[in-house]
């Protein structure tokens, strides 16, 4: 059985993060034909498409009793994006990605933000008040990004192609095709995680978050090769606060759970380091480097074995 339940994992997986690489075309190809500013679309439109694996496998593992798997996801894909996939983007870029947008550089309401998930979490427990508290305030960012949108008027000057219908219809099949092999990749996981006797956050926290930071992953890497920096911060800043409030915040309106306090620590205090190594580096030069990058690669690294550590003496 172990071996059936990794290759069907492994199989829902794969589908489950092309489907979301082709949500991120068909959405991105949308927002074209709109003539929609970059770093809007990205912070709203491809942050939405973008969440969306790590959204469905923890919502989806909140309504099968396993929320401690979607706990592992949400904020193992925000150290992974903060860190690794920043870094891996700014390797690819030409010199380094930089930093435009006054929301980038100066809002330090961006790293009070990844503190929630720690304060509301230090006492073992995520309650409905917690996933109501959590939902709001990420709801509130939004809100107060949506009102500063005037700054940010940088379009697309690729011309679009197709048509809005084609690409809609397309995004829609994408989007079942993803819930769908979301289901089967939490099952299956979880599945495998019994079998081998490891506890579903770890997974969670490695395979699945680093999993679903792909789609992050390929958009950033191509949007810093055509030079639309905007576009590849945003997208990640974005998914990072989705995933630390909104998302958490709706896995624990659904299923409220308890955990070891020390598991959280380490994760919600992980990633609150990388956000603040991201903010520093964005407000050293206005320019996220190449010798910065090896440093946040370096910090994942770090931050998965102590986790390893830290479930190990679990």
């Amino acid at each position: 059985m172990i071996i059936i339940n990794l290759a069907l994992f492994l199989f829902s997986f794969f589908v489950l993060i092309n489907c979301a690489e082709y949500s991120i075309k068909y959405s991105s190809r949308i927002a074209k034909i709109l003539r929609f500013p970059e770093f809007i679309v990205s912070f709203f439109i491809i942050t939405f498409i973008s969440v969306l694996p790590e959204g469905t496998i923890s919502i989806i593992s909140a309504f099968n009793g396993e929320p401690g798997l979607g706990l592992g996801t949400l904020l193992g894909s925000n150290v992974a994006d903060l860190t690794i996939v920043f870094g891996i983007a700014t390797l690819f870029s030409s010199r380094g990605i930089k930093v435009k947008s006054k929301i980038l550089r100066n809002n330090l309401f961006y790293l009070f933000l990844l503190l929630f998930p720690l304060i509301l979490g230090f006492d073992g427990k995520f309650s409905r008040v917690d996933g109501l508290i959590l939902f709001f305030v990420g709801a509130i960012f939004f809100v107060k990004v949506y009102n500063e949108s005037n700054r940010f008027r940088k379009k697309f000057n690729d011309s679009p192609k197709g048509s809005f219908f084609r690409s809609f219809m397309l995004l829609l099949l994408s989007f079942g095709i993803l819930i769908l092999s979301a289901f089967f990749t939490v099952k299956f996981a979880v599945n495998f995680a019994h079998d081998i006797k490891l506890p579903s956050m770890l997974i969670g926290i490695t395979v699945l978050a680093l999993g679903t930071c792909l789609p992050e992953l390929i958009f950033s890497i191509k949007a810093v090769k055509r030079n639309h920096d905007d576009l590849a911060l945003g997208d990640l800043m974005g998914t990072v606060i989705t995933d630390a409030t909104i998302l958490l915040g709706i896995v624990a309106l659904i299923s409220p759970f308890n955990y070891t306090p020390s598991s959280v620590y380490v994760l919600g205090g992980a990633m609150f380091l990388a956000g603040i190594f991201v903010t520093t580096f964005m407000k050293s030069d206005k320019l996220l480097t190449k010798t910065e990058a090896l440093i946040l690669i370096l910090f994942y690294i770090l931050f998965v074995f102590v986790e390893f550590f830290a479930v190990r003496l679990i």
